[in-house]
């Protein structure tokens, strides 16, 4: 069970100095639902004051802005909700220097690596939130091969870690990360903090249940498409994208039903084939990302038999219904009792 301590303000120390290229960041500048402005200038109701510490976003630099790292280590800010964006090399398979660092030990002079903030901050934050595919499941730099050892949150503290309030490690996946869903789920333990709100749900892959647990294929305008064994041959079509390479049918994202920005936007919905950013698989198991899936090919197989026929009942009743009814009278002379005057 989580604490549930209310309290004034919360501190957000978001580390992007993991192997990023912070976009997820970028991504959450677009967010109105709500808008990054609006939760650290206090414009919702009932929220802590909240101050964030983004290495990106923040006009501070150098000393004055690590100063804040101290301070979350020392214990100095509490509470506080640590954010990883992008993913966490494997320091101990290198023969010399480092993957990723932050800042400068004062005492060595040297580079503080990513690896060594997230063992000093993590056991200290009040929540863990992992921003981004990167530093989720490990994204592109997790990819077999990749000589940096490259992994999430999740596999580097543990699956089954929890931080000092009592929450598991809280991912939103994405390619970058889409930023109503970020800001949503900061939104939600921001209102937990303040007592205001019962334990995130999160589902066996630690995302949020009301944000990841519906596929691209559930909420996409495309998918009626696909039910009538309808698909395209261009990525110029509206029809669905599935033989093109699209994994929508089997991947758990809302972008299609969200939209990016405003509504507007989205992989499938501007023409794109979902590649599966959101999952723990991404990339490995979705390459090559144009080749039609697998699965895709028995399933729209068997699709487009009876499809051919549901097209063809369809337009039988389509075509009757575009027809007025019968008792109509489509004369001059009208039979409903009033008399014309033509």
């Amino acid at each position: 069970m989580a604490t549930r301590v209310r309290v004034e303000e919360v501190h957000i120390v978001w580390i992007t100095a993991g192997l990023s290229c912070d976009g997820d960041t970028v991504s959450i500048t677009a967010a109105s639902q709500p808008s990054i402005e609006d939760v650290v200038m206090g414009a919702i109701p009932s929220l802590p004051k909240v101050y964030l510490h983004n290495p990106v976003l923040a006009y501070e630099v150098g000393d004055n802005f690590m100063s804040w790292w101290y301070k979350a280590e020392r214990g100095e800010i509490d509470p506080f909700v640590l954010v990883v964006e992008g993913s966490i090399p494997n320091e101990q398979i290198k023969q010399e220097g480092y993957w990723a660092a932050l800042g400068t030990d004062p005492i060595s002079n040297q580079p503080i690596p990513t690896s060594q903030w997230i063992d000093r901050l993590a056991p200290k934050a009040w929540a863990v939130v992992a921003a981004g595919t990167c530093a989720t499941y490990g994204g592109i730099h997790a990819m077999q091969g990749n000589p940096t050892g490259a992994m999430g949150l999740p596999d580097y503290l543990g699956w089954q870690w929890h931080s000092k309030a009592g929450l598991p490690i809280v991912c939103v996946p994405g390619c970058p990360v889409q930023p109503d869903n970020f800001m949503e789920t900061l939104l939600y333990l921001l209102y937990q903090a303040a007592g205001l709100a019962p334990m995130i749900p999160l589902d066996s892959a630690l995302r949020p249940t009301w944000l990841f647990g519906k596929t691209v294929h559930e909420g996409c305008d495309r998918g009626s498409y696909y039910e009538q064994g309808d698909f395209a041959t261009e990525y110029s079509s509206p029809k669905c994208l599935v033989k093109l390479g699209c994994w929508g049918p089997v991947v758990q994202c809302n972008v299609p039903k969200r939209g990016w920005m405003s509504g507007i936007g989205g992989c499938p919905n501007v023409g794109g084939i979902c590649i599966g950013c959101t999952m723990p698989g991404f990339p490995d198991k979705f390459m090559p990302f144009m080749d039609e899936p697998p699965g895709s090919k028995v399933s729209s197989n068997v699709v487009s038999v009876y499809g051919a026929a549901v097209r063809g009942l369809r337009k039988i009743t389509n075509n009757t219904l575009n027809k007025e009814p019968s008792w109509r009278h489509t004369g001059r002379e009208l039979t409903t009792g009033y008399r014309s005057t033509w």
